[in-house]
This record gives C-alpha cells, sequence and structure tokens, in this order.
C-alpha cells in the first residue's frame, strides 16, 4: 500500500454522489497519461496534479496505481467488447460473414490504437503481469462472442463443428497474432500469414468441422 494511504485512512469514504464522476476523471487522466508517456513514467502524484488534488485524494478513490490502471484496462476492453457484440447482434448477416468482420475489426482496432499511442503496450503487459484477472476477464467475454457466433454458424447450417464452446477456442487461439498489442505493435506492416488468408482458413476448419 502507497504510503500516501496512511495519511487518509480518517477520511470518510467518498459519496455516492461524487465518487463516479472523480473516478471517471482520474482513470481518464491516466489513460492519457499511460498512453503518452507510458505506465511505468506516469505517477499518481502526475495524475493528481494534474487533476489539481493531491495524491491522498486520488488514494481515496483507488488504493494503488495497479487498481488505477485496472480500471483503464477495464475501459479499454469494455470498449472493445462492445465493437464485437454490435457486430455479433448485425442482422441478415450470416455467421461466416459475421465472424469474417469481428477478427477484422479487432486487427484493425489494435492497429490503430497502437499506432496512436505506442506506448500502450507497457499498460498492457502491467495488467498481464499484475492483474490478471482482468486481462482473463477480457478473454472470456470475447470468446463467449465467438462461441455465440459459431453456435448460430451450426444452426444456421455453414459450420460443421461439433462442439461450437471448443471450436471458437480454437478460433479465438489462432488469431491472437493479429489482435494481441504487444505482437501486432512489433511488427505491425509484416504480419504472416495476411490475416484474410488466416481467415479462411478458420472459416475451412469451421465448415468441415475440423475443429
Amino acid at each position: 500500500m502507497p504510503a500516501a494511504t496512511a495519511h487518509t485512512a480518517h477520511l470518510p469514504p467518498p459519496s455516492d454522489e461524487i465518487a463516479p464522476t472523480t473516478r471517471d476523471r482520474i482513470v481518464e487522466t491516466a489513460a492519457r497519461f499511460f498512453q503518452e508517456i507510458g505506465y511505468q513514467k506516469t505517477t499518481v502524484a502526475d495524475i493528481a496534479r494534474t487533476l489539481k488534488m493531491s495524491p491522498a485524494n486520488v488514494y481515496r478513490f483507488f488504493e494503488s496505481k495497479k487498481a488505477i490502471n485496472e480500471a483503464v484496462v477495464e475501459r479499454l476492453t469494455g470498449e472493445i467488447e462492445a465493437m464485437i457484440a454490435a457486430i455479433a447482434d448485425t442482422p441478415n448477416l450470416d455467421a461466416p460473414e459475421r465472424l469474417t468482420r469481428i477478427v477484422t475489426a479487432l486487427h484493425e482496432d489494435c492497429r490503430r490504437r497502437f499506432e496512436a499511442h505506442p506506448r500502450v503496450h507497457e499498460m498492457v503487459e502491467a495488467a498481464m503481469s499484475e492483474s490478471w484477472g482482468v486481462c482473463q476477464a477480457h478473454v472470456d467475454r470475447i470468446g463467449a462472442v465467438f462461441a455465440r457466433v459459431v453456435t448460430d454458424g451450426v444452426r444456421e447450417g455453414a459450420f460443421s463443428v461439433a462442439d461450437p464452446q471448443n471450436a471458437a477456442a480454437c478460433l479465438q487461439a489462432g488469431i491472437t497474432r493479429y489482435c494481441h498489442p504487444m505482437l501486432v505493435g512489433r511488427q505491425p506492416d509484416t504480419i504472416e500469414p495476411p490475416l484474410p488468408v488466416m481467415i479462411a482458413f478458420l472459416l475451412s476448419a469451421l465448415r468441415s468441422g475440423g475443429c
């Protein structure tokens, strides 16, 4: 626990009225710092100074920088999950087309975020090493969307897999190279095989029951 928390133990917890707004401001400011100068170089004091508050006040809402990072990552992953859920719910598209659009969107979103903020991988690395539960929950929610669409494909007759959950897990593993911020960031323009080739391969496996 940071030393600053020792000086805030006597403070009352934030009220329900102000907590959401203040928490959002802290998360927004932290996200900007993590993206612009990196997670490692950002301090709670930096965040507090920008918000014109004391570090002690920040610690009323988050017990540590790790907790702030978890909130930033949860916001980021929530945006990604909402994006692919919307594609999965698109009417009048068959399951293969929805999967193609989901995988392509995940890859393009990852590339855009890295190109705009190359230091974002530090935040992801920190979450993976310090807060794996947050990352695992995101992976599970993405997997649930894949499983839903694969199940739809089986019902439509487009896919022939016996176990949609297992097939979705195979699909998710197959696209990791294209959707992981650290991997995409290292070689953004030289991914092999090209994404359309990988998508065609995975759809072929789903159609043949190969998963």
